[in-house]
């Protein structure tokens, strides 16, 4: 299992836009071309101006296929050139491709299973 981290830098006054465009548009492409999205989340504390998500991957030949598909899709493309008629709204973004670290991952899934039976 793979994840990849994606970190958008938004340009200022943008974050309604991306949040927008994730829930009302985006999400429905990446449902369309088999993305697993796991979160989304902003910061608290630290850079302001950032959208972070995660996805999930079985291996990085389905990430190429599905965001081959995705960057390609004809309707994705119309929405995101409407959503950015007055502008871009992301200045940057970071990808990194992930993976679990199996012997800490299996610790915290055996505490979590001990927790719940207590």
């Amino acid at each position: 299992m793979l994840y990849e981290l994606r970190v958008y830098d938004i340009l200022p006054g943008k974050m309604g836009a991306i949040t927008d465009r994730f829930a009302n548009i985006t999400l429905g492409y990446f449902r369309k071309h088999g993305f697993r999205p796991l979160l989304f989340a902003e910061p608290v504390i630290g850079t302001s101006h950032q959208l972070t998500y995660l996805l999930q991957w079985q291996s990085l030949a389905e990430r190429e296929r599905c965001w081959d598909a995705f960057s390609a899709d004809a309707g994705w493309l119309a929405a995101r050139a409407e959503t950015e008629r007055a502008g871009p709204i992301v200045r940057r973004f970071t990808s990194s491709i992930l993976r679990d670290v199996p012997s800490i991952t299996e610790r915290l899934r055996s505490a979590s299973a001990r927790e719940e039976t207590t």
